[in-house]
């Protein structure tokens, strides 16, 4: 029997995000360091929970125990590295799972997941704890305002974008009120709860935090010039942006960012490692919090491979650290 811990790397989930999972598990696979984790890749699917052999052998997990069994041999786990963006690795559901059968993770707990993933819960708890936020409306799908009502409570340009999920899927920037009805419709067909924010002048920056020997550290932050109107998916995934990390700015702003960042993760009661997106408005010398992602992408177009890279880190460094913190509960 393996010395190594075992650990099951979690890939694929239930939405639309499931295809920047898959890109993510690529780079994690290559970095985590097997001389020191025994690693099973599982593919969470509608269809099952699967791993697949080395023989080419698709196995069913044992969802009673979250165990594998090879022809009698059964293999179970001492922790889980979660790589799934969106539902249900990202929400909370996996982690409440978890939770039950006593299994520890490499993320945010069950509470703060399904907090972070809804966008305006976000704001409005930052906003309690003195962050600034943008001013925002949250709709529903049953009982939501209507355009001229939108535009008589927040001011124009704003972005329209589903409460729940990430990715920038669904997501649209309004500067006229006539052309609200559209981007509503295109952010409900994401989900049934939408999130519409003012527009915050200022430049973008997104930062890397996580919880290292029981500190809290903050990864070089990178600032976003999207080729786009918007960071959205294609500047996201298809290189229309350009990401400068580590983003170039004075001490003080440095200073403000990283400390914002690190509060935002002790006041979410983080884990592992996020992601979160500021947009510093310069008027008034202060970063405004955009969203949290607690399962930031690991692909090769991804920021914080880019951030651990600055930092002097390897990847495989990196994830042996996310995995330490996690098996050791500090």
């Amino acid at each position: 029997m393996s010395e190594r811990p075992v650990i099951a790397f979690l890939t694929g989930g239930y939405s639309g995000e499931a295809e920047i999972s898959y890109k993510s598990a690529i780079t994690i696979e290559k970095n985590i360091d097997t001389d020191r984790f025994e690693v099973y890749k599982i593919d969470i699917r509608r269809d099952g929970w699967w791993h697949t052999a080395a023989n080419g052998e698709d196995i069913q997990v044992d969802r009673n125990d979250f165990s594998l069994n090879f022809h009698n041999q059964k293999v179970v786990f001492d922790g889980v590295f979660i790589g799934i963006h969106g539902t249900p690795g990202e929400d909370g559901k996996l982690q409440g799972y978890f939770d039950m059968i006593g299994l520890p993770y490499t993320t945010c707990d069950a509470a703060s997941s399904a907090l972070t993933f809804n966008k305006r819960y976000t704001v409005a708890v930052a906003a309690f704890a003195g962050i600034h936020v943008a001013r925002s409306l949250h709709l529903f799908s049953n009982r939501h305002a209507s355009a001229v009502s939108i535009a008589a409570q927040l001011n124009l340009p704003v972005f329209v974008k589903p409460n729940n999920g990430g990715s920038s899927i669904g997501m649209s920037k309004v500067n006229k009120a006539e052309d609200l009805p559209e981007a509503l419709e295109k952010a409900f067909l994401e989900d049934d709860q939408v999130l519409v924010e003012e527009f915050i002048e200022g430049r973008e920056f997104t930062i890397g935090v996580f919880r290292h020997k029981g500190d809290i550290v903050t990864l070089p932050f990178t600032e976003v010039i999207t080729k786009k109107e918007f960071f959205d998916f294609e500047a996201k995934y298809e290189g229309l942006s350009e990401e400068i990390t580590p983003a170039v700015v004075s001490d003080d702003i440095a200073g403000k960012v990283r400390q914002t960042a690190a509060k935002v993760y002790q006041v979410f009661n983080c884990s592992g490692v996020i992601r979160i997106d500021f947009i510093y408005n310069e008027a008034i010398g202060q970063p405004f919090l955009l969203e949290i992602n607690t399962v930031p992408g690991q692909s090769e177009a991804s920021i914080v491979p880019q951030q651990v890279n600055a930092m002097g880190w390897t990847l495989r460094d990196f994830y042996s650290a996310l995995l330490d913190e996690a098996l050791t509960g500090k």
